[in-house]
C-alpha cells in the first residue's frame, strides 16, 4: 500500500505539483466521486479553486458496456467514430442516447452542484484528478471532452495509475502526472489502505467547503 487514503494521495500528489499554488489561471476538476476527496487536497494545498467535472458513457443499444463515445455534464460529445462506422449506428440512435445520458448528467450535476454554476474552464490551466486510473477509459473520455471547452492547459494528474495506460494517455495527452505506476498493478483499491467509497454527501460537502469565501480567493 502507498497511501493511507484519498487525502493523503491527494497531498502526495499536490507536491508534484507545487509550480501551479496560488496560480490566477488554475482550476482544479474532480472526476466523481473518488477523485473528489483527492482532488480537494489538491486544490486546498495549491490555493486553488475545485469544481466536479462529469462525464458519462454513450453505450451502443443492445451492448451498453461498448463505448460509442461519451458525453460531459457541459453537453460537451465525443464519438468513438470506428466503433460508429463498424456497426454502422444511425445518428437518431446517438442522438436519443446522448439525451438520455445528458438527462442523467443534470440529475447528477443537481444533486452534487445544486444551483451553484460551473467553474469557468475556457483559457484556464486545468488539472483533471482521479483517484487512481486501470484502464483510464474514464479519464480519456472525460479529457477529450474538457478539450472542447478550449482550456488553455489540461494536466492529468493521479496518485497511481497502470503503466501501460499512463503511457497510452501520456501520447494523446501531453501533460500527464502520474505518482506511481507500481507493477503488476491489478486495480487502484490495492494500492490503499482506506478505499472505501466516496458518498454523494461526502462530495456534496467538499465541494461545499472548496467554495467559501476564504477558498475562492484566487
Amino acid at each position: 500500500m502507498i497511501f493511507r487514503d484519498r487525502t493523503d494521495a491527494g497531498r502526495q500528489l499536490a507536491e508534484a505539483l507545487k509550480p501551479l499554488t496560488g496560480r490566477p489561471d488554475v482550476l482544479v476538476l474532480a472526476l466523481p466521486r473518488g477523485g473528489v476527496p483527492v482532488a480537494y487536497a489538491v486544490a486546498e494545498a495549491l490555493g486553488e479553486p475545485l469544481d466536479v467535472f462529469l462525464v458519462r458513457k454513450l453505450g451502443m443499444p443492445g451492448q451498453p458496456e461498448l463505448a460509442m463515445g461519451a458525453v460531459a455534464s457541459n453537453g460537451s460529445r465525443v464519438l468513438n467514430q470506428d466503433v460508429l462506422r463498424q456497426f454502422d449506428i444511425p445518428e437518431a440512435v446517438i442522438e436519443a442516447v446522448t439525451r438520455d445520458e445528458l438527462r442523467e448528467l443534470e440529475r447528477r450535476d443537481a444533486l452534487f452542484r445544486g444551483n451553484r454554476p460551473h467553474l469557468e474552464v475556457a483559457g484556464k490551466t486545468v488539472v483533471l484528478v482521479d483517484d487512481g486510473l486501470a484502464t483510464g477509459s474514464t479519464m480519456r473520455a472525460a479529457a477529450r471532452a474538457l478539450l472542447q471547452q478550449h482550456p488553455a492547459r489540461l494536466i492529468i494528474a493521479v496518485p497511481v495509475a497502470a503503466t501501460q495506460t499512463c503511457e497510452e494517455l501520456q501520447r494523446e495527452f501531453r501533460d500527464l502526472v502520474c505518482l506511481y505506476t507500481p507493477e503488476p498493478f491489478y486495480a487502484v483499491g490495492q494500492w490503499y489502505q482506506d478505499f472505501n467509497q466516496t458518498s454523494d454527501d461526502e462530495v456534496r460537502e467538499l465541494l461545499e467547503r472548496a467554495r467559501r469565501p476564504e477558498k475562492m480567493a484566487s
